[in-house]
């Protein structure tokens, strides 16, 4: 065998689940189709960020890329505040109500990449194929053999599909998925505004669908505006002026006077579930597992505690001198991770059809439900626990607690 562990995707996902594996016994090969940018223009920032949770930063500290993150550019925020736009529901998040300091932050796609592939280098059990596609896959007994675009073959004993929603790897496994199209599209776009977004996360629940301003530096917000796929393709379209006037007549003046916004762009959503997570000496991560709802932010976040799970159950495996591709200890981490993502999934469906709507009843209930919710201290502080990452079984990694 050429390699211990071949991983077909090197983006976010692929390439914590590699650094989580650096400085091992196992040899890692991660193979990507595209090529990342290692370096861009310092002004502008990247049309697609996440929001990073605590568990999630705790991996990132844990497998050393934090600090490349922190150099280039992360923001956190503080507060969150959210609302009915057909509705008096309000319910705000504090930092200082958990004795955290900060609920999260808001890091560029880019950024994080960047310091992944950064750190990845660094590792001499790590090797990084790329730009280049795979062509064909073979699964023996003991192990799985890659053909390359180009004719190189090269060899593993398990094989890790991180290869986003439309996974290749699990169309070759055949791996059938449960799941919907929301009928929503997400506009997304970086935004001045004329007053200062105070490190707060701010969300407007809409009957076409949430608007979530997240805080960058200096004073810039990035939006992800879910509509339907016809008003976000008309929001694409627009003029700078008439989208600022579009996106300052659904928020509202919170934030002051719409200033400016950089290039748009909008995606499809839609819930994707993988009817399993593994086969023999193959196992899925991230979006090639689940996609959901970004309403709540929380896609990355469940694919990085994938990584980090994995990581651990395999590293557990080779300790215990035991086959690393077997079904048998594939099968541990998706127990580990199934029940837990597939609740996630299940609070953002349910999230999206309560706000997303304009039922009256629908709306009389989440409007009381929200008023409930803020001034219910304990049960709200508990549930913005949950959500970073404080509580729960997670991985050792998740804890930044090194393998």
């Amino acid at each position: 065998m050429d390699y211990d562990i071949l991983i077909v995707g090197g983006g976010m996902v692929g390439a914590t689940l590699a650094c989580a594996l650096g400085d091992t016994p196992l040899r890692i090969a991660v193979v990507e189709a595209h090529e990342a940018p290692s370096e861009w223009p310092e002004e502008g920032f990247d049309l697609r960020v996440s929001a990073i949770t605590r568990a999630t930063q705790c991996v990132f500290e844990a497998i050393g890329v934090w600090p490349g993150m922190v150099r280039r550019r992360v923001s956190p925020y503080q507060r969150m505040h959210v609302w009915d736009a057909t509705g008096s529901g309000v319910i705000d998040f504090d930092a200082a109500d958990i004795g955290e300091p900060d609920l999260g932050l808001i890091v560029e796609n880019r950024v994080i990449l960047a310091a992944l592939l950064e750190r990845m280098a660094v590792f001499d059990n790590i090797e990084l194929i790329s730009p280049v596609r795979v062509s064909e896959l073979e699964r023996h007994d003991d192990g799985v053999t890659l053909t390359l675009e180009g004719g190189r073959r090269v060899g593993g004993r398990v094989i890790v599909g991180a290869d986003g929603a439309n996974s290749w790897v699990r169309r070759q496994a055949g791996i059938d998925t449960t799941g919907w199209a929301y009928d929503q599209s997400a506009v997304v776009a970086t935004v001045k505004t004329s007053r200062h977004h105070r490190e707060t996360c701010w969300q407007c629940f809409m009957p076409t669908g949430p608007l979530a301003f997240l805080p960058l530096p200096g004073g810039y917000s990035s939006i992800v505006w879910s509509t339907t796929p016809e008003h976000a393709a008309e929001l694409v379209k627009m003029e700078e002026g008439a989208f600022l006037d579009a996106l300052q007549l659904a928020f509202g003046d919170r934030l002051g006077r719409m200033e400016s916004t950089g290039p748009r762009g909008a995606f499809p959503l839609l819930l994707r579930h993988a009817n399993r997570y593994c086969d023999e000496r193959l196992v899925l991560v991230g979006n090639a597992a689940h996609a959901i709802h970004p309403l709540a932010g929380q896609g990355l976040n469940l694919g990085i505690t994938d990584a980090a799970t994995l990581a651990e159950v395999l590293l557990q495996a080779r300790e215990r001198k035991q086959d690393i591709g077997d079904l048998a200890v594939l099968r541990r981490y998706e127990r580990w991770r199934k029940a837990d993502n597939l609740a996630v999934m299940a609070a953002m469906d349910s999230f999206k059809r309560l706000f997303s709507n304009n039922n009256g009843i629908l709306k009389l209930l989440r409007n009381v439900g929200l008023k409930l919710a803020d001034k219910a201290l304990p049960a709200k502080n508990l549930l913005i626990r949950r959500a970073m990452g404080l509580s729960g079984d997670l991985p050792r990694l998740s804890r930044n607690r090194p393998l």
